[in-house]
């Protein structure tokens, strides 16, 4: 069977292989693939991988060779399902091989904003150490976490990891959850309004659905405590980004550390990109060399069980 990856680049720029799809049958691997030619590079296709390249119902109606579709992804939105299961083609997906990776960036963002490491090392980096009368100074309020409260929105399994990392800093850790399964004895379910007035920190790891769209929008933005932070390393489109802005920008909200947009990459006028104490890293939570590895490795797996005739991580 043909295998087609439309979109290898951002899974393996070059410091990983495809040594272990290769021999699963003829293989055509693109870095990147425009919607213009997705249907014309997919048509030849038994297998096809895709990390972002859209399959929508108009092209899945087009490519009548296609049998099994593989996502290097744990979100599945850029396929249409419902048209691949009426044709009786499979997606699979990869969950749960970034869980520790995005926990880590969701620390790195916190302790950024209260600590503003990489702030102070570029003023130094500028000479305003080697020109200071004093030997040592910082700019605005350095913030302990021990004793803060961190307010975890979705408790699936990076919810929980990051739970573990704020328990570890002294952090209380509150949390809601559409599913409360496997709640760590150290964190205390109360509902999203609760969570909101009474935490330090907020951080989304919840996957952005119907119901999630938007689902910090003015009102619950307001609910949030004067000087409270927000985490984002799960989808953009859970926080209604003006919104977000106003409020950095008003100083109801004294800080955001967000690694994903609703939009990306973003246009330059995006609202976020000048609000005030608003740090945005490009969406590379997931993109550790160890995480991208085991993204690799179990999408080949997903495809090797799709060739004995086995489910594996069938998400439709």
């Amino acid at each position: 069977m043909k295998i087609v990856v439309l979109d290898g680049f951002t899974l393996n720029p070059g410091d990983l292989d495809w040594n272990e799809l290769r021999p699963l049958g003829p293989c055509e691997i693109h870095e990147r693939t425009p919607a213009s030619e997705v249907v014309s590079r997919a048509r030849a296709a038994d297998i096809l991988v895709t990390n972002k390249a859209e399959l929508n119902r108009e092209t899945l109606q087009t490519l009548p060779a296609l049998k099994y579709i593989g996502v290097t992804a744990t979100g599945t939105n850029v396929v249409d399902l419902a048209t691949a299961r009426s044709r009786g083609i499979p997606v699979t997906n990869v969950p749960a091989y970034g869980t520790r990776s995005v926990a880590q960036t969701t620390m790195a963002l916190l302790l950024e904003l209260t600590q503003r490491i990489g702030h102070h090392a570029q003023t130094v980096r500028d000479g305003r150490w080697s020109q200071c009368p004093d030997w040592c100074y910082w700019d605005g309020p350095l913030i302990e976490l021990d004793g803060l409260t961190l307010g975890i929105v979705g408790l699936g399994r990076i919810g929980r990891a990051v739970a573990a990392l704020a328990t570890a800093f002294g952090m209380k850790v509150i949390a809601c959850t559409p599913t409360p399964d496997s709640v760590p004895p150290s964190v205390r379910l109360v509902d999203l309004e609760t969570l909101l007035r009474q935490s330090d920190v907020v951080s989304l790891h919840c996957p952005l659905t119907p119901q999630t769209m938007k689902l910090l929008d003015a009102q619950r933005l307001s609910w949030m405590r004067s000087g409270a932070l927000l985490l984002n390393t799960s989808r953009g489109g859970l926080v209604d980004e003006p919104a977000l802005a106003d409020a950095l920008n008003s100083g109801q909200l004294a800080g955001a550390g967000l690694d994903v947009l609703s939009v990306e990459p973003p246009p330059l006028q995006h609202p976020l990109l000048q609000a005030k104490n608003c740090i945005i890293s490009p969406h590379l939570a997931w993109a550790t060399r160890a995480a991208r590895a085991r993204l690799l490795h179990e999408s080949v797996e997903n495809i090797r069980a799709f060739l004995r005739g086995e489910r594996r991580n069938v998400v439709n």
